[in-house]
C-alpha cells in the first residue's frame, strides 16, 4: 500500500493564540488532490498559509512523508512544495518570463544567470499555461488572470513535490479554469506531485479530487472521497442555502423556484425543456412540468424550478395515471408549451399531450425562443 505523503494531526490552526478550526486530519498521498470547498471566512486559506508555513499551528502538527514540517529548512522546504497564493507578489519592472524563472531558485533573492536547462523549463513551464504571448510583458501591466496563470507557472517551473494553491480558477475565463486543472491533474498523474488546492467551485472541485475537505462556517470539519462528500444536503448545509439548490450529480444550480398558482404546462424532456424552466422562472412564473422520467436530464432542473413535476418511472412505459395527472394540470393551464422532446415506444403517449391541450381550447406554442415566450405570457 503506497504510503502517506502528507498528514496533519490533531492539527488546530486560528489567529492570536486562539484556534479557528479544531482537530484537523488529513491524509493525502502521493501524486493525489485534495481539494478544499467551504464558504468565504470559514478558514480554507488559515489552513493553507499552515500548511506552507506561513503562519504556525495553535497546536498539533503537519508531515511530510512522517517529518514534522517545522523540522525542514527554508531550503528543503523550498524543494518539497511550491505555492500559489492570491495575493499579488511584489515585483519591480519585472517580465513574466522573470517571475516564472524565480521558481527554479525559490526562497531566495537570486536567480541569477539561467542555464540552458532552467531557460528550457522557464519556456516549457510559459507553455504549459498558454502564456508564451505575454512572457516578455511587464508582469505588473497584465490582467488578474494572465497574473494566476503566470504564477501558476511559477510553480511548475519549481518542479516540486507539493503544490499548494488557493482559489486559482477565481479571476480565470472559462478555458483557462479548464486548462489549469488538466495541467494539475497532469502534475499528479504523470508527475506523482500531491497537489492540495481550494476552491470556490463545487462543480470543477468535484471532477478532479481524489479528496475533500468541507470547511464550514461554524468550524465543522470534513474530510472523505468527493462520493462520500458530494450530496445536495450536505453542500446546502455546508453554504447554508437559504433559496434555490444546488444538485451535486450533474454540478447545476437553480435560483428559487416561482412562487404562485401554474398556469403554464411545459412538455418537456431529453433536455428539451430545461432552457424553459430557466426562462419562466427568471419571468417568476410559476408552472407545471411533465411527463419526465426520473433519470431524464430535464428532471432535477424541473424538480428543482417547477410547482409541480408529473414523473414516470425509470424504463417504463408512461402510464395511465401519469397521463391522467398531466392531463388534469393541463385543464388547470392557460398556455402548454410544447418543448419539442423525441419520443419513441416508451414515451409516445408524450405526443398526445398538445393534442389533448388544442381539443380543450389550450394556446399551444412549439419550441418557443425567449422573445416569444416572453411576448405571449408578460402581455
Amino acid at each position: 500500500m503506497e504510503q502517506v505523503y502528507i498528514e496533519t494531526q490533531d492539527l488546530s490552526v486560528g489567529y492570536h493564540g486562539k484556534a479557528l478550526l479544531k482537530d484537523i486530519a488529513l491524509k493525502v498521498k502521493k501524486g493525489e488532490i485534495l481539494v478544499l470547498i467551504g464558504p468565504n471566512g470559514a478558514g480554507k486559506s488559515t489552513i493553507l498559509k499552515n500548511i506552507i508555513r506561513e503562519m504556525q499551528p495553535i497546536s498539533g502538527g503537519i508531515y511530510i512523508k512522517g517529518k514534522n514540517v517545522k523540522d525542514f529548512t527554508s531550503k528543503q522546504y523550498a524543494k518539497t512544495m511550491s505555492v500559489v497564493l492570491t495575493e499579488k507578489i511584489k515585483t519591480e519592472m519585472m517580465t513574466c518570463r522573470d517571475v516564472v524563472a524565480m521558481g527554479r531558485y525559490p526562497y531566495t533573492n537570486y536567480f541569477g544567470k539561467l542555464t540552458k536547462e532552467d531557460e528550457q523549463i522557464v519556456t516549457e513551464s510559459l507553455e504549459k499555461v498558454s502564456a508564451m504571448d505575454i512572457a516578455e510583458k511587464d508582469f505588473s501591466q497584465i490582467s488578474d488572470g494572465q497574473r494566476q496563470r503566470i504564477m501558476l507557472a511559477r510553480a511548475v517551473c519549481q518542479k516540486p513535490e507539493i503544490i499548494v494553491l488557493d482559489e486559482p480558477t477565481s479571476f480565470l475565463d472559462i478555458r483557462h479554469k479548464i486548462e489549469l486543472l488538466d495541467i494539475l491533474l497532469e502534475m499528479a498523474v504523470k508527475d506523482k506531485v500531491t497537489v492540495i488546492v481550494s476552491l470556490h467551485e463545487i462543480e470543477l472541485a468535484a471532477k478532479i479530487a481524489d479528496y475533500v475537505m468541507c470547511v464550514g462556517g461554524n468550524g465543522t470539519i470534513e474530510f472523505g472521497r468527493p462520493e462520500q462528500i458530494f450530496t445536495d444536503s450536505r453542500i446546502s448545509t455546508l453554504y447554508g442555502l437559504q433559496q434555490g439548490t444546488y444538485n451535486c450529480l450533474y454540478g447545476s444550480t437553480e435560483l428559487k423556484k416561482p412562487e404562485g398558482t401554474p398556469r403554464i404546462f411545459v412538455a418537456g424532456g431529453a433536455g428539451t425543456g430545461i432552457f424553459t424552466y430557466r426562462e419562466l422562472q427568471r419571468m417568476g412564473l410559476a408552472f407545471t412540468a411533465g411527463i419526465l422520467y426520473e433519470n431524464d436530464c430535464d428532471y432535477p432542473v424541473a424538480q428543482a424550478l417547477a410547482a409541480q413535476v408529473i414523473t414516470e418511472k425509470m424504463f417504463e412505459p408512461v402510464g395511465e395515471e401519469a397521463f391522467t395527472a398531466a392531463c388534469r394540470a393541463i385543464d388547470e393551464a392557460d398556455i402548454v408549451i410544447d418543448t419539442g422532446c423525441p419520443t419513441g415506444q416508451m414515451n409516445e403517449r408524450v405526443k398526445e399531450l398538445p393534442e389533448y391541450a388544442k381539443a380543450h381550447k389550450k394556446q399551444v406554442l412549439f419550441c418557443p425562443d425567449s422573445e416569444t415566450l416572453r411576448n405571449c405570457l408578460l402581455q
